[in-house]
């Protein structure tokens, strides 16, 4: 089997794994309803999923980093089934909490084996081209996953998905096991190492964005179902309708960032795209009367929030391209802190303020981050080329 298949077939695991991280916000009324739960307390299923996987994720890869990528693959791939069948198979609340720490725990693997695998087996000068198509499994998760996700939970029990999660996996760790070959991994960076580069305050600020975007972002997502349905007044099958162009605009949006980036700069983008991400919320808060303009803001907030990605993500490499790999993995778990915030934030709104709230909650985390910019660009020009340099010295030292 050629390279690319091999490829590919990561893809559809990163699709699995975003599927079920993923699909819990589009069927969050489903199963607090079914669970008997309040709407926050099953927001907090994300929180937790976001939590174990930040703190977790880093901890388990540097603890096994002597082990053969394929056999981490295989183990992380199998932990993840595992859980998803917990979730299919045990009653309650409080076990659903556990199957979802042990999910994290196995997503958390296989996302960052499935990364480093893609970039060991593509041609020479296509490892880039190869990551980027293994993300695109997370992207594909939101178009198709999600809103079949929902459609499943309404004509079925919400189990149902799980399984299915868990038959896709067996199926992928059989064909792992054939195709994908033993990869050792390379020298494994010293977390003392990792950590020097936050003593950079530019470094700081640019994760700070990070942060708040994506808290603004999952404070309003994490709670987009009942949203759409309580306060908007959709119906079940509008509603899928919604979640799958939500989906569709989410790769717009990101293929548009990265082109953006190139033509236009990482500020202007940037700020441009959280702006429009800032008005999208706040009309999903204000026109919550008229389905056009709902539908048109749904699909706006989705492709100014994905546009947000590749810049960020390519604004960190070169703030630190002698660390780009640290910058990458560490942007990861602050992400899904942010994640975990938003949610336990959007539930504190849901609880103590209303649903509807958690839109301009969401625009107030993502107007922080349009200020941290602006912040880290008049740092930027404030410090001398002499002191940059003296900040990369330093972090080479380390």
């Amino acid at each position: 089997m050629s390279s690319t298949w091999k490829i590919y077939i990561l893809t559809l695991i990163s699709f699995l794994v975003g599927t079920s991280e993923y699909v819990i916000a589009g069927i969050l009324d489903q199963i607090a309803a079914s669970l008997s739960i309040s709407l926050v307390a099953a927001g907090q299923l994300i929180t937790v999923f976001s939590i174990v996987y930040a703190f977790g994720t880093p901890l388990l890869i540097a603890l096994t980093a002597r082990w053969d990528r394929r056999k981490l693959l295989l183990s992380g791939l199998g932990l993840f089934v595992l859980a998803n069948g917990l979730v299919f198979a045990l009653p309650g609340f409080t076990l659903f909490l556990v199957a979802r720490i042990i999910m994290a725990l196995g997503a958390g693997i296989v996302v960052v084996t499935a990364l480093t695998v893609a970039s060991s087996i593509a041609p020479q000068n296509k490892q880039g081209s190869a990551i980027a198509t293994v993300i695109m499994g997370f992207t594909a998760s939101l178009i198709i996953g999600v809103p079949i996700g929902r459609i499943v939970a309404a004509h079925f029990d919400w189990k149902i998905i799980f399984a299915g999660i868990v038959l896709l996996g067996l199926v992928a760790i059989i064909v792992l096991w054939a195709t994908i070959p033993h990869t050792q991994n390379a020298a494994p960076i010293p977390l003392r190492q990792q950590l020097a580069i936050l003593r950079s305050r530019t470094i700081i600020l640019a994760l700070a964005i990070s942060f708040f975007w994506l808290a603004g972002y999952s404070i309003a997502y994490t709670y987009i179902s009942p949203f759409l349905l309580d306060v908007t007044g959709m119906n079940e099958q509008t509603l899928s309708a919604a979640l799958l162009a939500f989906g569709i605009a989410s790769l717009i949006g990101s293929k548009l960032g990265g082109y953006g980036t190139d033509r236009w700069g990482v500020q202007r983008t940037l700020v441009s795209g959280m702006v429009l991400h800032v008005i999208a919320l706040l009309l999903l808060s204000t026109a919550i009367h008229s389905p056009i303009i709902v539908f048109a803001a749904l699909m706006l907030w989705s492709f100014a929030a994905w546009s947000s990605g590749p810049t960020q993500q390519y604004n960190l490499v070169t703030l630190a391209p002698e660390s780009a790999s640290i910058m990458l993995s560490l942007n990861s778990s602050v992400m899904q802190l942010a994640m975990a915030a938003g949610a336990g934030i959007g539930g504190i709104v849901v609880g103590s303020v209303s649903l509807r709230a958690v839109m301009w909650m969401g625009a107030i985390g993502v107007a922080l981050a349009i200020g941290i910019i602006a912040l880290l660009a008049r740092y930027a020009r404030s410090n001398c080329p002499e002191r940059h340099n003296a900040e990369a010295e330093e972090l080479q030292q380390a």
